[in-house]
């Protein structure tokens, strides 16, 4: 019996240490492989330190995914990757040419064909590439002024603005809203629902403060530029510049031909008795809208500030719009002059924008 007992021991004790040696290992190796695991997703970058907040990266201008935005834009990278000045860089080459062409008395002549149009840039006659008529969506923003020199007519002044958003917008059409004031902003995005249009109008209050008409119109010509279709800037203000932060009316034309926007503007308020500066705030109107292809009009009364409206939105649905793409070398980042005639018609008047400022091509485009 003393054998037996002497053999029975040593293999309790063997056992015992293999699964105690077992067991102390286990939590070493899992230890082991945590540490590599999170040294592989910090490695990787996907690994953020506790309490650190992860950087929030500034969006676009405008929704790249959203229908509407061009395709360039849609290719962008994030705005992380992408220098915060280039965000309004055209990149397109396509210059589009709005046209209304009328009559000797002043109907819309709606039959013409590509091959009736003749186009001149910097003097030398260049090729149409293509054109569409009104079909061609829009990107609206109407600029309201609700400063204070512009109290007369008001609540009539709001209600033409409310029915010409029903006449013009279509199922296809988007339109946005900035208010001119002393800060001037936006104040309805891009929608197609006119009755958040007219309800944005509607709540508008009473107008006080000074006029920043050039940084409203510099700010809605950027915030267009992103998308696809005709971009319209329709000004309703008696045109008088006093607060803006960019104060160079040549900028302001820069900036809004850069963005290929055409511009109609309602010039309200002036009626009352023309001052010095009320003609300098209609000479500004009238170049503003001559160069973009647009058209200026002064109503006197009421009645002819609701027609004014009735006529832009005519104006945008028999346009035509013609595509030019200029040469490599004109990639310049300078002003180009355009003109663009009917052949061999003498009975007929046309208005359309006068020039373009092509994109400068970099060193990355080439490649």
């Amino acid at each position: 019996m003393g054998s037996v007992v002497a053999r029975n021991p040593p293999k309790r004790n063997g056992l015992h240490v293999s699964v105690m040696t077992k067991l102390y290992l286990l939590p070493l190796l899992l230890n082991l492989i945590l540490f590599q695991f999170n040294t592989a997703l910090a490695q990787s970058g996907r690994h953020q330190e506790p309490g650190k907040p992860t950087k929030p990266s500034p969006g676009p201008i405008a929704d790249p995914d959203r229908p509407g935005m061009s395709t360039s834009s849609r290719s962008r990278k994030t705005s992380e990757e992408v220098a915060e000045d280039d965000v309004v860089k055209i990149t397109s080459n396509l210059v589009p040419i709005p046209a209304s062409v009328v009559d000797s008395r002043g109907n819309a002549v709606v039959n013409l064909k590509l091959d009736d149009f003749e186009l001149w840039v910097d003097g030398q006659q260049r090729a149409i590439s293509d054109l569409t008529r009104a079909e061609t969506s829009v990107r609206m923003a109407m600029l309201f002024d609700n400063s204070g020199s512009l109290d007369s007519a008001r609540e009539f002044e709001k209600h033409a603005a409310i029915r010409f958003f029903r006449k013009v917008m279509r199922a296809k059409d988007e339109a946005a809203i900035y208010s001119i004031e002393t800060d001037s902003y936006l104040a309805q995005p891009l929608t197609t629902d006119v009755s958040r249009l007219e309800q944005t109008i509607s709540m508008f209050g009473r107008p006080e403060g000074g006029t920043s008409l050039f940084d409203a119109i510099i700010d809605a010509s950027g915030y267009l530029r992103p998308y696809v279709g005709r971009r319209v800037l329709v000004i309703v203000s008696d045109g008088i510049e006093t607060t803006s932060r960019h104060s160079d009316f040549e900028t302001v034309i820069q900036e809004v031909l850069a963005a290929d926007c055409q511009i109609y503007v309602v010039q309200t308020g002036l009626y009352e008795g023309a001052n010095v500066r009320a003609l300098a705030a209609e000479r500004r109107m009238e170049r503003l809208t001559g160069q973009t292809g647009g058209a200026v009009y002064l109503p006197k009364t009421m009645p002819e500030l609701d027609q004014a409206f009735d006529q832009i939105a005519a104006d945008l649905a028999q346009q035509y719009v013609l595509s030019y793409y200029p040469p490599a070398e004109h990639r310049d980042g300078r002003l180009h002059v355009l003109d663009l005639k009917i052949k061999a018609r003498n009975d007929v008047r046309i208005r359309s924008r006068k020039g373009y400022y092509a994109p400068k091509q970099s060193a990355a485009a080439d490649w």
